[in-house]
C-alpha cells in the first residue's frame, strides 16, 4: 500500500503525464523521424539510427540522423537487404560527436546481416530475451551482436554494452519506442510487455527523480536506472515507463532547473511533492 505521500506523488505524475503535450513533444524529439515511416520494418531500423545518435544537442543530433538516413531512401530496411551499396558512399563524410562514417557504416552493415539472418531486429531481440534471465543480459547479447568484431571506441560508445554498468540511456530509448503501446510519441510495434522496461536515465532525468525521492543515488548509472523503476512500478506495474516522457521533458523544458529558481520553483506543478523545494524552504526558515 502507497503512503500518503507517495499517493500525492503518483497523483502529480499522472497529472503530468495526462497534460502532456504529446504532439509538441513528438515533434521536438528524434523519435519524429521514426514517425515519417509507416512500414515496422523500416520504423525499427530508423529507431535504432535515431535513438543511438541521440546524444548531445537535440538540433544537431536531428541533422545528423537525417544525413545518415537520407542516403536509404524511403524504405530503409529493403534497400538495407538489397545487395546494392550505394548507401555507402554519400555516408563518407558523416561526423557526430565522436562518431565517424567508419562507425554507422559498420552499424547499418550489421543492421543489414540482422534483417537477412533473422527477418528483423525484434526477432534477434525476442530470441535473446526469451533465453536469458534479465533484459540486462538479452540487450547485452543484443549490442554484441550488432558490434560485431569491431572494437573500436566510437563502436563501444554507439553500441554500449550494458554490463558495463552505464544506464544505457539511447538502447533504453530505443526499447521503449519500440515497445510501449503507441501514444502519439512511442510506436509499440514489438510484441513485448511494457513491465519490462527501465527508465532511460540521463541528467535531466537523474536530477528530477533525486528531487522527487524516486532514487538516493545522483549518477546516472544501470543502478539508478532499476532504482527508479522499481519505485514506479509501485506506481504502474504494467508501464512504470509511461511517466519518462513527462519527466524528461519537464526537465528539457526548463520548468525544471538545474539550480534552484524562486520565479520558477514556485510555480511549479510538482512543489508540493519535491525534495529539493522542500530542504530549501527548511533551510531559509533555519537561518531566520
Amino acid at each position: 500500500m502507497l503512503s500518503l505521500r507517495d499517493l500525492q506523488l503518483k497523483r502529480r505524475l499522472d497529472a503530468l503525464v495526462a497534460n502532456s503535450d504529446r504532439d509538441r513533444i513528438r515533434e521536438s524529439d528524434p523519435v519524429s523521424i521514426v514517425h515519417r515511416y509507416g512500414d515496422p520494418l523500416d520504423q525499427e531500423v530508423v529507431g535504432l539510427v535515431a535513438a543511438l545518435l541521440a546524444f548531445g544537442n537535440i538540433s544537431a543530433a536531428q541533422r545528423s540522423i537525417e544525413f545518415a538516413l537520407a542516403p536509404l531512401g524511403s524504405h530503409p530496411a529493403q534497400t538495407l537487404r538489397s545487395s546494392e551499396l550505394s548507401w555507402e558512399k554519400p555516408l563518407e563524410t558523416f561526423v557526430h560527436r565522436i562518431y565517424r562514417a567508419e562507425h554507422l557504416i559498420h552499424l547499418l552493415r550489421s543492421v543489414r546481416e540482422v534483417l537477412r539472418t533473422h527477418g528483423s531486429l525484434q526477432a534477434l531481440f525476442l530470441s535473446h530475451y526469451l533465453s536469458r534471465a534479465s533484459l540486462r543480459d538479452a540487450l547485452a547479447c543484443f549490442a554484441s551482436d550488432l558490434r560485431g568484431s569491431a572494437d573500436s571506441r566510437g563502436i563501444r560508445h554507439l553500441l554500449s554494452d550494458p554490463g558495463r554498468g552505464s544506464a544505457c540511456k539511447r538502447w533504453m530509448l530505443y526499447l521503449r519506442w519500440m515497445i510501449r503501446r503507441a501514444d502519439g510519441v512511442d510506436l509499440g510495434i514489438w510484441d513485448l510487455p511494457p513491465s519490462m522496461l527501465f527508465i532511460p536515465v540521463d541528467v535531466h532525468v537523474s536530477r528530477i527523480a533525486c528531487n522527487l525521492g524516486l532514487t538516493r543515488r545522483s549518477d546516472p548509472s544501470w543502478k539508478t536506472s532499476e532504482e527508479i523503476t522499481t519505485f514506479l512500478r509501485t506506481f504502474d506495474p504494467n508501464d512504470p515507463v509511461k511517466y519518462d516522457v513527462a519527466i524528461c521533458h519537464f526537465g528539457v523544458s526548463g520548468k525544471c532547473p538545474s539550480r534552484r529558481s524562486e520565479p520558477i520553483c514556485s510555480q511549479c506543478d510538482l512543489q508540493s511533492v519535491c525534495q529539493q523545494w522542500r530542504r530549501s524552504r527548511s533551510k531559509k526558515k533555519q537561518a531566520r
